[in-house]
Order: structure tokens, then sequence, then C-alpha cells
């Protein structure tokens, strides 16, 4: 089970990690601002992931909950504000 989980946490990771990568060189290439808001919030789910893997594997007695929720929130509200005041 524990090994499930590691490879699940580390694509989760990786799968993030490449989005943000994709979306700020499509950025670079087109300078569609949307896509630097929707790279930006995969820098805070990736930062999110990171610490899920954190919290079960490498310090499981902390609880890392609330900072991963936070990391989530911040990304999810720079994808709002991209939607919200990009779109006009």
């Amino acid at each position: 089970m524990v090994t499930l989980n590691l490879v699940l946490i580390s694509l989760a990771v990786l799968t993030s990690l490449a989005c943000m990568v994709f979306l700020f060189r499509a950025y670079a290439v087109s300078g569609t601002r949307l896509l630097l808001w929707s790279a930006l919030c995969f820098v805070f789910l990736t930062a999110n992931n990171v610490l899920l893997f954190m919290d079960v594997f490498v310090i499981p007695d902390l609880d890392l909950r609330p900072y991963r929720l936070g990391a989530a929130l911040v990304g999810l509200l720079f994808l709002l504000y991209g939607f919200i005041w990009e779109t006009r």
C-alpha cells in the first residue's frame, strides 16, 4: 500500500509540474495572459502536491494539511482572478 501511495503521489507531483512548465512555455510563446494565470495556479498546485508528499512520507508526524489547503486555495484564486479579469 505504501508503494502505491508513493507512485500515485509522485505521479501527481510530476503531472502538475509538467502542466506548469507547458503553460509557462505556451505563455512565453503566445503572450496570452490567461496562460500566465493558469501557470501560476499550477505553481501552487505543484506546491500542494509536494507538501502532500512531505506530509505522507518525509514528516508524517507533522500535519501539513493547512499549508496544503492554503497552497491549493492560492492557486485557485490565481485562476479565478485570471478568469474574471482577463475575459473582459
